[in-house]
């Protein structure tokens, strides 16, 4: 074998970097020794895997041909090494999550993985849904939990459990406990939205997009707890997940709009890179997704700590 595992390692993290000096230290490694590595690969092999485009190092024909190959060995050769370590081959796991799945259900997942699994590793990102995507089809991410959609060819999506949304309001606001509104008054009102690129935001604009108007917004935000305050405080109404809104209902700090023209209903889904090496700790990370969600309908049911 004319190659090493090292110059492959190398190679993913310069494409993933775009940069070798991000990529040496990314991987703990001088720059010199990075660089030594890439050129010793393209020149066993006569071959050039990236093109210099300005500061940056961008995969040529050739390189995107290699790059989930070469992930894919890496990720087997990682669950060899932590087999030989006695470690049930689950090695390190880094999964994507978007904002309501990542606050809510992953990190009660990742604690419940890695007691099940106490040699095992898992890095969380919380991420909208536009970035999850772009990092799983990037390989920067072994796995990616979302509530919007993927149309990406190299992406393979697997639903998960269904989710909905509502549109909320503080008690004291005039939309309290005044039953059904009209999508033409909605839009009328103060929106807290979700920022562009999230799931949340993509699924209430396709429900609202038989109707010419727009959403008056007042403010965008990241979070769905901003959010959840913003709307609390009287700035304007908010539309998220039942699941994030479940205790604030039960306490009455918010309550919810009826909105009968509006399909607010959408489904959590798993999503990895159609040429990812599904490894032990990966599909042992997808049977325990499923198991918490075995027999439930909508995630607002999922049982989960309750905060007074």
């Amino acid at each position: 074998m004319r190659y090493t595992l090292r110059q492959l390692e190398v190679f993913v993290a310069v494409a993933q970097h775009e940069s070798v000096s991000q990529a040496a230290r990314a991987l703990a490694l001088s720059q010199s020794a990075a660089s030594t590595a890439l050129a010793e690969l393209e020149r066993q092999f006569d071959c050039r895997l990236l093109d210099r485009i300005g500061k940056r190092l961008k995969l040529n024909a050739l390189g995107f041909q290699l790059l989930p190959k070469a992930v894919a060995l890496l990720d087997r050769a990682e669950e060899v090494e932590e087999l030989l370590r006695g470690q049930q081959g689950i090695g390190t796991l880094d999964v994507g999550a978007t904002l309501t799945i990542g606050n809510y259900l992953a990190t009660l997942l990742i604690s419940d993985f890695m007691q099940r699994h106490p040699g095992s590793r898992v890095r969380l990102q919380v991420r909208n849904t536009r970035t999850i995507v772009d990092e799983v089809r990037q390989h920067e991410l072994d796995l990616g939990l979302i509530e919007g959609q993927c149309e990406e060819d190299d992406v393979i999506t697997q639903p998960w459990v269904e989710d909905e949304l509502a549109v909320f309001c503080s008690p004291h606001h005039p939309l309290a406990n005044q039953g059904p509104v009209e999508l033409d008054r909605l839009l009328r009102e103060a929106w807290i939205m979700r920022e562009q690129g999230s799931g949340t935001r993509l699924t209430l604009e396709q429900a609202a997009r038989h109707r010419r108007g727009r959403f008056n917004t007042l403010l965008e935000l990241e979070h769905t707890e901003g959010i959840k305050r913003a709307v609390e405080s009287g700035l304007g109404i908010g539309c998220v997940s039942k699941l994030a809104l479940r205790d604030a209902f039960r306490r009455g700090s918010l309550v919810q709009i009826p909105t009968p023209e509006l399909d607010l209903s959408r489904q959590f889904a798993f999503i990895w890179h159609r040429h990812k090496y599904l490894a032990t700790g990966m599909r042992e990370f997808l049977k325990q997704c499923r198991h918490m969600t075995e027999g439930i309908r909508s995630s607002d049911q999922i049982d989960l700590p309750y905060y007074s």
